[in-house]
């Protein structure tokens, strides 16, 4: 039987990261960008969820807080992608939280 709890530091980030999909449309953004594997617009974000510009704006914004969604420059416009190394740490969050033994990670979380 585990005794140890799980140090504050690594509970925060756990949270932050399960508070950051929290929302349906986080989860169905970040979904997306994970599935294309490409840099993607704004634009292209809500053709694809459905929601206001405003709406999909904000969800990045909480997203990229979190680094599950990196933002890109090009030009006057920005792109977003997928966190490889965050969505690779995440089922170990996942996995330490439900008690079972955390896989090895993934390159860097952050």
């Amino acid at each position: 039987m585990v005794t140890e709890l799980l140090d504050r530091a690594t509970a925060e980030t756990y949270a932050s990261w399960f508070r950051a999909l929290a929302d349906p449309s986080r989860v169905q953004i970040v979904e997306y960008l994970a599935r294309q594997g490409r840099p993607m617009s704004v634009g292209e974000l809500v053709t694809a969820v459905g929601l206001a510009q405003s709406t999909v704006s904000q969800h990045l914004k909480i997203l990229t807080e979190t680094r599950f969604v990196l933002v890109e420059p090009v030009g006057t416009a920005r792109h977003y992608r997928i966190n490889q190394n965050c969505i690779a740490c995440f089922p170990s969050a996942a996995d330490v939280v439900m008690g079972r033994p955390a896989p090895a990670p993934i390159g860097d979380c952050t």
